[in-house]
């Protein structure tokens, strides 16, 4: 919470996201935590982690549900299923990418691990799973890629101004923000997400609050992480896919957005715009 006298601000650059060493029990149950309580499944479904070889590292060797456990489960579930996945996967990558290959007392030192992603993704490893992990990250990369294309309205207005320090800089930024939304826009094949929620209206609704409350519940795992940076990056990410889909769930109110003064239908925070910008920087 921005307003809580315990927030701090952190320097992205100065803390980057990679493999720290952290690993253990506790840090193996954030992501069993993660799954167990939040993914929809069908109730004889009790289990849809195992701990691979005994690793108890924060990304796992074995995070997914067999397809066929979703038969009778709808597709908007199994979406979030897939999103829960694909954001996984992305971080699974970026650890593997920057590896702690090092670490005394005098020196870290950190780079790619090119065995720790083959026991992830590889396709003969992982028994096929793999692929379908890295299909997941695609569909959350369209997912994101949407959501951007979504809310250049909310940015394009005059009212809107982004606060560096320096006012010439104000603008410039304003301007390189356009400049990726409406790239973002020109892309010619965006996920439909027409077919999400578009049955009966009460069922919806229901659906997007279970969807919302399901978010707001692996923040709170995110933060039971011990390690700092793990935690940030964490809790970054899944604010940002987070705020993908309340941008995708608020179509009509960002289409009644006016095209000057106050947007009282739709508002993003500060908090969830650096998340936006930085989850999908991360994919």
């Amino acid at each position: 919470d921005i307003s809580s006298p315990e927030a701090e601000y952190v320097d992205l650059l100065l803390n980057p996201e990679r493999y720290t060493g952290y690993k253990g029990p506790d840090a193996w149950k954030i992501w069993n935590s993660i799954y167990e309580e939040n993914c929809f499944k069908p109730q004889n479904v009790k289990r849809p982690l195992a701990s691979g070889r005994g690793e108890s590292h924060i990304y796992l060797t074995k995070w997914f549900m067999p397809i066929f456990f979703f038969s009778g489960v709808c597709v908007e579930k199994r979406a979030f299923y897939k999103l829960i996945s694909g954001l996984h996967a992305s971080i699974n990558i970026h650890l593997s990418a920057r590896y702690l290959l090092q670490d005394t007392w005098s020196e870290k030192k950190w780079g790619p691990n090119v065995t720790e992603f083959q026991q992830r993704f590889d396709e003969v490893i992982t028994s096929g799973e793999g692929p379908r992990r890295l299909k997941n990250l695609y569909f959350l990369y369209l997912i994101e890629l949407r959501a951007l294309s979504k809310v250049l309205p909310f940015f394009q207005r005059p009212g809107f101004q982004l606060y560096t320090g320096n006012n010439s800089h104000d603008v410039e930024t304003k301007n390189f923000l356009l400049e990726i939304l409406h790239l973002a826009k020109s892309f010619p094949l965006h996920f439909d997400e027409n077919s999400f929620f578009a049955g009966n209206q009460k069922e919806a609704a229901k659906l997007k609050e279970e969807f919302r409350l399901h978010f707001k519940n692996i923040s709170k795992i995110m933060d039971c992480v011990g390690c700092f940076k793990c935690r940030l990056w964490g809790k970054l990410q899944t604010q940002g896919l987070g705020t993908a889909l309340k941008i995708l769930f608020s179509e009509k109110q960002i289409e009644k957005i006016p095209g000057s003064g106050p947007s009282y239908g739709f508002h993003l925070t500060r908090q969830e715009i650096v998340a936006l910008f930085n989850a999908f920087g991360r994919l």
